[in-house]
């Protein structure tokens, strides 16, 4: 049996399997973040699909720090009852799922922030829409303390882990990146000191989850900026997470404006165009304890199988390819090997922005015309 197929387990939480369906923004929520039913029937189908852990889109954990529509929110406890029915489908239907925690930071607009948005530095930069306000000490406390209520609630309302989001461009990464962190107190400068947030973050959602709580973390290799986080200081970061206590990280690169070399490329339509933040996951493997998945263009289960074997990473992440097919890892587990039929288009998530829902428009042309 193939190694992707082993059972693992990371702080408690068992898996059947070692795919990891990678956080992906479904645009299935109201306005104001709460989950519908459409999305509870959408990650049914994934756990029924047989893909080891789901992570879910990116949710808010305060209304300022929410950027596109139809984003989940947990910065209430108003939403429970709906995320209880939820993870009780997941679970229902043999699935685990970890809840992706966010702040939006400068990567936000004042239309869906609800007001200016917040960043480590008050500057100008391509990534940002509009230049943000620059967060003084007090805020920076209050995030950090709305990430640990954040994983307070997804712990008591049946999540199996929490994720943060610390690639991408958005708030954790941003104090990572010289080019958009440029404080001179203890947040700024040196890596110590752009690493402190994100520590501070995983101290509050520790403390309000208890050690025997899987928190993770995804986190960038790599900008692809000039002037952006590097991968020498994305090791250092980890090794420091992994230090204090995260169960995993999940490596990813790019943010909305590196281009080529975003976090989400098109046409991976050859082996070798495959698992572009490998090289950024084996130096983040060689500095932590904690096991390391990897996530970015993953279509075939030999390159996959290469990376667990070879590489030494302990999770492979997909998005894409497991929302043209929710059942990929149940047709590799029961012999058919062909790769993912995804066809690395993005046409998924322009669905998401125009009719307010992600889905594999290819996929739906081909049913059309059968």
């Amino acid at each position: 049996m193939s190694a992707i197929f082993d059972q693992t387990i990371i702080n408690n939480m068992a898996l059947s399997n070692r795919l990891v369906r990678s956080a992906t923004w479904e645009a299935m929520c109201d306005d104001d973040g709460r989950p519908t039913g459409r999305l509870t029937d959408f990650y049914r189908d994934l756990a029924h699909g047989g893909v080891g852990l789901i992570v879910t889109g990116y949710t808010f954990v305060s209304p300022e720090g929410r950027q596109l529509h139809g984003k989940m929110g947990i910065h209430t406890d108003e939403f429970e009852q709906d995320y209880r029915k939820l993870t009780g489908a997941v679970h229902d239907a043999g699935g685990k799922i970890a809840l992706q925690l966010v702040h939006a930071g400068g990567q936000t607009d004042t239309k869906n922030a609800g007001r200016q948005p917040l960043a480590p530095s008050a500057v100008e930069v391509d990534q940002f829409p509009e230049v943000p306000a620059e967060l003084t000490r007090d805020e920076i406390n209050r995030i950090a303390a709305a990430f640990g209520d954040a994983a307070r609630r997804a712990k008591e309302w049946g999540f199996d882990a929490v994720q943060l989001h610390g690639g991408h461009g958005y708030l954790i990464t941003q104090f990572l990146s010289p080019l958009t962190n440029r404080r001179t107190d203890e947040y700024g400068g040196t890596i110590e000191n752009r690493s402190r947030f994100a520590i501070e973050v995983y101290n509050s959602v520790r403390s309000a989850t208890g050690s025997d709580f899987p928190v993770m973390i995804k986190l960038n290799g790599a900008d692809n900026l000039e002037g952006g986080l590097q991968i020498d200081d994305a090791v250092y970061a980890a090794g420091k997470l992994s230090e204090a206590g995260v169960d995993a990280i999940e490596v990813t690169g790019g943010t909305p404006v590196s281009g080529a070399r975003g976090p989400v490329r098109k046409k991976i339509d050859a082996p070798e165009k495959e698992a572009y933040n490998m090289d950024l996951a084996r130096r983040i493997k060689e500095a932590v304890t904690c096991p390391v998945m990897v996530v970015g263009g993953l279509r075939s289960i030999g390159v996959a199988e290469a990376a667990v074997n070879e590489d030494g990473v302990d999770y492979i992440a997909m998005s894409r390819p497991f929302i043209r097919e929710p059942g990929l890892a149940n047709r590799w587990q029961e012999g058919n090997l062909a790769a993912a039929t995804c066809i690395s288009c993005n046409g998924c998530f322009v669905a998401g922005l125009k009719e307010g829902g992600i889905y594999c428009v290819v996929e739906k042309e081909e049913q059309e015309k059968r």
